[in-house]
């Protein structure tokens, strides 16, 4: 079997990328599609599986995005990089610019990303800059930056993330053999959501594998898109999803009215819940990446989906690595001199 060569050169006929592009990689994709040995009884579905995107090089799915717009930046002669972020897209924007040699620029919410991801943002050598505000008024800071600079703007607005971002459902398809029933998966700047159903509808236009439903889960605190206005203060402790003024806003809701789906939001308690079955099952993932779980545990427990006969897949973008300090309070661990009798002891034996 040939090696994986990342997402640009493996599927870059269904892309629209550049063909001056460069096929800029960290190996970025092919995350595995776990299938479920607990929770999909607690579902009540016929199967359930969990696409670990916690997998890719800098441990998200924002890998995927970013290596397809760095190489268009590339394309254009972007000699900079600049991004505003709530941790991950700040990870992955600083790998793939050290990888292509460029310089980046990362504007954080002060105080409020995961000290996991500012450290590797730092080890990339990005300037980091906190901006005293929220993740959207960093946002707007680096949209009118790009506008005036030559520097290359890589958050979610930029097209070509989306591009590297819907491979993961042709990567769904392709190893289902059809897309699933449902996908859930968490919403913050909404671009996941969005790639993943350009994602699938190519696929489907392709190979005729059908189209799932779309069940975007918010936190309670951040959830602009339920609500139906912006949260000028979105406060969860899932940070990658603590966003007021989703960037991809409407196209995410226009994705899931046009798949049928539904689009929820479950308070933190539920998300940390989730985090912890899902790490009952082997994988161990940031709170956010828990959202579309405890969002479809929600809507199966109050009756508002029955899944007999469906194959669900939730979606967990980062790795619980990110983000360890949520959800995991340190406990007294317990101490014995080293002795077998002790250990025999400690056993019960």
């Amino acid at each position: 079997m040939a090696a994986w060569p990342g997402v640009i050169q493996h599927y870059r006929p269904l892309l629209e990328l550049p063909a001056e592009a460069p096929a800029l990689t960290l190996l970025e994709g092919n995350t595995p599609l776990v299938p479920s040995v607990r929770l999909v009884h607690s579902l009540g579905a016929e199967a359930l599986y969990f696409k670990f995107e916690g997998l890719n090089p800098t441990g998200s799915f924002k890998d995927r995005g970013m290596a397809v717009a760095v190489s268009e930046a590339l394309a254009r002669g972007v000699k900079g990089l600049i991004c505003a972020s709530t941790g991950n897209t700040a990870a992955s924007a600083a790998a793939y610019a050290a990888r292509a040699g460029l310089s980046c620029l990362v504007l954080l919410p002060q105080g409020q990303v995961a000290a996991g991801k500012l450290a590797a943002a730092q080890a990339h050598s990005a300037r980091v800059v906190q901006v005293q505000g929220s993740f959207d008024q960093a946002l707007e800071l680096v949209r009118a930056a790009a506008e005036r600079l030559p520097i290359g703007l890589v958050n979610s607005l930029n097209p070509f993330r989306l591009e590297g971002q819907k491979t993961a459902a042709f990567e769904i398809a392709e190893v289902l053999g059809r897309a699933p029933d449902w996908l859930a998966l968490p919403v913050g700047n909404a671009g996941n959501i969005t790639a993943y159903w350009m994602g699938f509808q190519q696929h489907h236009l392709a190979r005729s594998s059908g189209l799932p439903r779309l069940l975007g889960v918010q936190a309670s605190g951040a959830a602009p898109l339920v609500l139906g206005h912006a949260v000028e203060h979105p406060q969860t402790v899932a940070t990658a999803i603590r966003i007021g003024r989703p960037a991809r806003g409407d196209q995410a809701l226009e994705a899931v009215r046009q798949s049928g789906g539904a689009l929820i939001a479950v308070e933190d308690r539920a998300i940390l819940e989730a985090q912890r079955q899902l790490a009952l099952e082997g994988l161990w993932v940031e709170p956010a990446s828990a959202a579309g779980l405890a969002g479809m545990l929600e809507q199966v427990q109050s009756g508002a989906l029955d899944l007999r006969g469906q194959t669900v897949v939730c979606v967990c973008t980062g790795h619980g690595l990110k983000d360890p300090q949520v959800g995991w309070a340190p406990a007294d661990l317990e101490a014995i001199p080293p002795e077998l009798g002790a250990l025999e002891r400690l056993l019960g034996t």
